[in-house]
């Protein structure tokens, strides 16, 4: 991976990514080897050209098909211009047809965000934004997976997927986060018991997964919780529910993602195409074991 960083308001013109969408790779009912593919990363196409692609006939003559009635789409008949996706049963003359198409392999972002930073493009009071250190994209728009609050830095991932944003953030899949707190004081058995066992907070809930001992000096003690879900500052919230001050907050880790311990503040590095497939559970392009993808170096 290779890191790089924006300027918070940068003059003239600046280097940017090339690259704005990654791989594709074939999206039919099931990858090589039996495997089946998310249809969810799929991209809908539209009717004429994927049939085309199949060996059916020419653009012109689907078009022509769909115009006699030959062509339907979920039982219904197809219409020019219409697009159709992995889900959709496309039949030409009542024969159900195996479409193939592409999965385009989502941008995923490791950001180490620095404390004083906010996550949210809208700030009435003029903060400095997560967003302005990000490379830009010809389309689409970064999305945040998850949030970090204002005084807490770490591990804040970007996607330029919406769907692969939803699948790291749902609830439902429970994934898990990890944080080094620093605390004025230090946790007893009791307390510890009671954060892994749960604590009932104003929103429901809470416990740690696990809590670590991490050392420290004088009044600072260091610990390492997990945690499976992300509500706004639950972490400071269940340690302060027992009266206890977390003097710093820092997320090292969101899934399977460890942020390196080479990333510096304020820089951000892009995963590699295969990192993001197994990330999002699709399959591998060849070309991705061969390379990697690049990313802006632009400096503050």
């Amino acid at each position: 991976m290779s890191t790089s960083r924006t300027p918070r308001r940068p003059k003239g013109p600046q280097k940017t990514s090339t690259r704005t969408d990654g791989p594709t790779v074939g999206a039919g009912r099931r990858a090589r080897g039996g495997r089946k593919l998310p249809a969810e990363f799929a991209e809908s196409e539209r009717l004429h050209k994927i049939l085309a692609q199949t060996g059916i006939a020419s653009r012109r003559e689907v078009e022509e098909m769909i115009v006699a009635g030959r062509i339907s789409v979920n039982g219904m008949p197809a219409g020019i211009g219409q697009k159709v996706g992995p889900t959709d049963k496309v039949r030409v003359n009542g024969k159900l047809v195996n479409l193939q198409f592409s999965i385009r392999v989502p941008r995923v972002l490791i950001y180490h965000k620095p404390e004083g930073e906010i996550v949210s493009r809208d700030d009435p009071d003029g903060r400095a934004c997560v967003f302005d250190r990000l490379p830009k994209l010809r389309r689409g728009r970064w999305i945040a997976v998850g949030r970090l609050d204002i005084n807490t830095s770490g591990l804040l991932l970007f996607t330029n997927d919406g769907t692969l944003a939803n699948r790291l953030m749902h609830p439902r899949y429970q994934i898990e986060r990890e944080y080094a707190a620093r605390l004025l004081g230090r946790l007893d058995d009791e307390q510890i018991e009671s954060l892994k066992q749960g604590i009932q907070l104003e929103d429901g809930p809470a416990r740690f997964n696990s809590i670590d001992d991490g050392g420290g000096e004088g009044v600072n003690h260091w610990y390492r919780v997990t945690i499976s879900e992300g509500r706004n500052r639950e972490v400071r919230r269940m340690f302060e529910a027992l009266g206890l001050t977390v003097s710093r907050l820092m997320r090292v880790r969101y899934g399977p993602v460890t942020m390196s311990p080479r990333l510096r503040r304020g820089y951000w590095e892009e995963m590699e195409v295969a990192e993001v497939c197994r990330l999002a559970g699709m399959p591998v392009p060849q070309d991705a074991v061969r390379g990697r993808r690049k990313s802006a170096r632009n400096r503050a």
